[in-house]
């Protein structure tokens, strides 16, 4: 994943304070203090907005937008109803953007976004202002001496100003960032999987939609087919050339026939409903495929051995990506907790006014006036219990660290394993493309031959049925064995982690 962040160096320190105040002003050294609270002030407040900005690129505009090609600022997702006829690619399109797994791991990297902001706000200072409007009543009383015995009453407003920034902290805020970068490019990575793995759903619902569409026709045709052998079959019984079973069997045959439209059709019904909503609309939305081409040359996708595509997936997929994100956070975590043990260095400043009346000598009546502090210094922060006896956290963040090695090492296997299955499944369909050709070339002729046979009154009844239902199972195997295919070459490049909108046009 590529990560712009990287690229950005952060150098701060501890916290270490010997505080200096001065009351008043008027010494030049005074005036350097004034002039250092001001600069810092101004740094401070000139930060915020490019804290404020920070991590808003991080987030893609739309959660199919790291996977379909757009212009920078332009949303790539499609809206309104879904045109007609429905291409794969535009399925694939509105799945990517609209289905709640893309939309969920794109809300997710919103959260890590706002995650990376928070530790990069740490490097900045924390500036407080306190405003007060106080009320006091002062009551002197000098023992032996009643004539120095005061008395007074104030409303007085109060202000203070302060600031604390972390100078050094031996990387505890640095190793936080890197977590939190690396959780982001951890939830990209999630996001590019949940991305593939949609990709796929759809493209599969697709095609399984096609052949529902494929098979209905088949179905409707093998209706015409058996409603044309009851003809033949009724035709014969009337001349007395066969028995009156015959068109009984061939009732049969076109009465199962009606039943299995009847199922193709429903069947239909519900792949269309699963596409709708794989593309984010209701089940019953009306969507038109077109047809699947039954013309296929297979061809050779990727030419590397099995062993390097696996060795490839292993060290480029998403899952992977995600496992050596989330390892990475781990280890940053664990060196946070340790820096927890470690001295900070801050600068700190302080500048408070109160308006509180002043008694200028004891037994004097209080007199009105202003008293202003000012004070700019380092403070050392040395934790004790943290390195001595409170080490649980870093014990937890070491076995932390461990179960990630592990879930690393488990989505390699799994990858593995997808990559072989995936490539062994293409292997087979490729093979089957020219198995479930040639068996419907075969049965149609078969079939053929019987019809005239049987209508030739040469025939019997049972080769004409018997062929009928060779030719409706060879038209039903010839539409799955497309459907698996082109399943299967997609399924590969999902295995490998390289499946875009690209592979979606390339398919016939």
């Amino acid at each position: 994943m590529r990560n712009s962040d990287r690229d950005n160096k952060y150098t701060a320190s501890p916290k270490l304070v010997l505080t200096t105040r001065t009351e008043g002003a008027g010494t030049g050294f005074d005036d350097v203090r004034n002039r250092s609270l001001q600069l810092l002030c101004a740094l401070t407040i000139s930060c915020l907005p490019l804290a404020e900005r920070a991590g808003a690129s991080e987030v893609p505009i739309s959660p199919g937008a790291p996977l379909l090609a757009h212009e920078d600022g332009v949303d790539p997702c499609p809206i309104g109803p879904p045109p007609v006829p429905l291409s794969l690619l535009e399925a694939v399109s509105r799945s990517l953007c609209g289905n709640p797994k893309t939309r969920g791991a794109w809300a997710s990297i919103k959260l890590a976004a706002a995650s990376v902001q928070q530790g990069r706000e740490g490097f900045l200072p924390d500036l407080a202002i306190t405003g007060k409007e106080l009320k006091s009543s002062t009551q002197t009383r000098i023992n032996h001496d009643r004539l120095l015995d005061t008395s007074s009453n104030a409303l007085y407003p109060q202000g203070e100003l302060s600031l604390t920034w972390v100078l050094f902290d031996f990387g505890g805020r640095s190793a936080q960032l890197a977590s939190a970068r690396d959780l982001l490019a951890a939830a990209r990575a999630n996001l590019d999987l949940n991305l593939q793995q949609v990709f796929l759903r759809a493209a599969a619902d697709y095609f399984d939609a096609q052949a529902a569409q494929a098979s209905l026709a088949s179905a409707r045709e093998i209706v015409t087919i058996t409603g044309r052998s009851v003809d033949a079959a009724h035709l014969r019984v009337q001349r007395g050339a066969a028995p009156v079973s015959d068109e009984l069997q061939a009732r049969t045959a076109n009465a199962q026939a009606v039943v299995n439209r009847v199922k193709a059709d429903a069947e239909l019904r519900s792949k269309r409903g699963a596409l709708a909503l794989d593309m984010g609309f209701d089940p019953d939305t009306p969507l038109t495929l077109p047809a699947a081409s039954a013309d296929v040359t297979p061809g050779s996708a990727f030419s590397e051995s099995l062993h390097d595509l696996m060795e490839q997936a292993k060290r480029t997929h998403p899952s992977v990506v995600v496992a050596e994100r989330q390892l990475a956070a781990a280890r940053a975590d664990e060196r946070a907790a340790r820096a927890r043990g470690y001295p900070v260095v801050s600068l700190v400043g302080e500048m408070l006014r109160s308006n509180e009346p002043l008694t200028p000598n004891l037994g004097s009546p209080s007199v009105p006036g202003s008293v202003t502090t000012k004070s700019i210094g380092i403070q050392l922060s040395v934790p004790i219990s943290d390195p001595l006896w409170k080490r649980g956290l870093i014990a937890r963040t070491r076995a932390q660290v461990g179960v990630q090695e592990q879930t690393l090492f488990e989505a390699q296997q799994q990858v593995a394993q997808d990559v072989w299955n995936a490539y062994s499944a293409l292997e087979a369909g490729t093979e089957n493309l020219s198995s479930s050709q040639t068996l419907l070339e075969s049965a149609a002729q078969s079939f053929e031959s019987a019809r005239r046979r049987y209508e030739g009154g040469v025939g019997n009844i049972l080769e004409l049925l018997s062929s009928q239902g060779a030719y409706a199972s060879a038209q039903q195997q010839r539409i799955q064995a497309l459907s698996d295919w082109r399943v299967a070459r997609l399924a590969l490049g999902a295995s490998l982690g390289q499946l875009g909108p690209a592979d979606a046009e390339k398919l016939p």
